[in-house]
């Protein structure tokens, strides 16, 4: 288990945090998102505001994949969209769809409640009800559940961590404990108390300290490297932008100081990349990013 290093001034903890304020061009980013979701929407096929859940937010989108030329059912890509747990939309992000979908991968984006309707680990616990769902319905629309790679952007990230340490059979007795074979966390967080005092989300997130400890995976042991029967569970992949604060590269380091190389074999900052353009990248079949989410995929 790590030791975390919490600074706690208020201002600081702003220029640190606020990514929009960081990135002065981040509308660009959005507006591109928005333009390049509506066109995957249009041309994908798809499968809308499926419910995994009965509560508000608990809807996802499946997109099948394309052009399979491989026999058998397809790897899972399910994407979890960021905005510290209070902001944007699954509809945001189906551009991510479109560089797997068309890559023979069957793409999930699954939306959840936002705070402060809800608290940080009530959407955690909406994550493992949309996990659960993919498991069990997946097949119905080509992909693998014995494949499923979970990439998240920034508290998409963080999700993403929470759900590879998930102790499945505890949810479901029909639940392997490797539901989650991968895991990609892009400029993810992981300790969740910086938030509790930062002013720019602390009022919508209400975090306190009892939810920090239960939802900071830098806090938890490290998941084991296998489950009953010798199952191998999968790697957790960690990136940042090199271009983001410094405590974004700290954050992005916590989870291979927690839980080892063997289980985050990969811990890496982007050359030139900044909050939001780190998320273009994973699209971007040339970059690095995007061919480490074909290799997770690929596993």
């Amino acid at each position: 288990m790590t030791t975390v290093h919490t600074p706690t001034d208020p201002a600081w903890l702003d220029s640190q945090y606020n990514n929009r304020a960081l990135v002065p061009g981040h509308a660009a980013h959005f507006e591109r998102w928005a333009a390049d979701s509506a066109r995957a929407r249009r041309e994908l096929p798809s499968l809308l505001d499926l419910a995994y859940g009965v509560e508000a937010g608990e809807t996802l989108d499946v997109f099948p994949a394309q052009g399979r030329r491989q026999p058998g059912l397809a790897p899972v890509l399910v994407f979890i969209h960021g905005g510290y747990w209070r902001s944007l939309d699954k509809a945001d992000h189906s551009f991510v769809a479109a560089a797997f979908a068309r890559k023979g991968v069957c793409v999930v984006v699954p939306n959840y409640a936002l705070c402060p309707a809800v608290t940080v680990p009530d959407i955690c616990l909406q994550m493992v009800r949309a996990l659960a769902w993919v498991h069990r319905h997946i097949a119905v629309h080509g992909g693998d559940p014995r494949r499923i790679t979970v990439a998240g952007h920034s508290a998409g990230g963080h999700l993403a961590a929470m759900l590879l340490s998930a102790r499945w059979p505890l949810v479901g007795a029909d639940l392997p404990g490797s539901v989650v074979r991968n895991a990609l966390s892009i400029s993810g967080l992981f300790d969740l108390e910086p938030l509790r005092h930062t002013p720019f989300v602390r009022d919508s997130l209400k975090l306190t300290p009892a939810q920090v400890k239960m939802a900071s995976p830098a806090g938890f042991a490290a998941p084991p490297l296998s489950e009953e029967g010798g199952h191998v569970r999968g790697t957790l992949t960690c990136v940042a932008g090199a271009d983001e604060s410094s405590e974004f590269l700290r954050q992005n380091g916590l989870l291979r100081q927690a839980w080892g190389r063997q289980l985050v074999p990969v811990c890496e900052a982007l050359p030139g990349l900044n909050h939001f353009s780190v998320l273009e990248a994973l699209v971007d079949p040339r970059h690095r990013l995007h061919r480490l989410a074909m290799g997770l995929l690929r596993a």
